[in-house]
């Protein structure tokens, strides 16, 4: 699984990406066919709170998810971007499953 991390308009600090990796990487534990993520961080309105946007697209064979969150940090963000990810995840694996 390739994971990309974009800032857009400010850099991320290592922590961060690392934070962001440790996340993406539990996605496989729900489909193991992830082929790549791509995670973009952004700063929506400065000096507000709830202005850290996290967008995480994940392409799996033949489908891609999708979930942006927007919260006061880029983790709070990241967490439940994920938690929306997985459910998605879980969701398409039953659907494939034969009857």
């Amino acid at each position: 699984m390739k994971i990309k991390i974009q800032a857009i308009g400010f850099s991320a600090t290592e922590q961060l990406e690392t934070f962001i990796n440790k996340k993406i990487s539990k996605l496989e534990k729900f489909f193991d066919d992830i082929v790549s993520v791509d995670v973009n961080l952004k700063v929506v309105k400065p000096e507000s709170a709830q202005n850290k946007e996290v967008d995480i697209k994940v392409k799996v064979p033949n489908s891609e998810f999708f979930a942006s969150k927007t919260s006061d940090t880029f983790e709070e963000s990241t967490d439940v971007a994920v938690e929306a990810l997985e459910k998605q995840l879980a969701k398409h694996k039953e659907k494939q499953r034969p009857k």
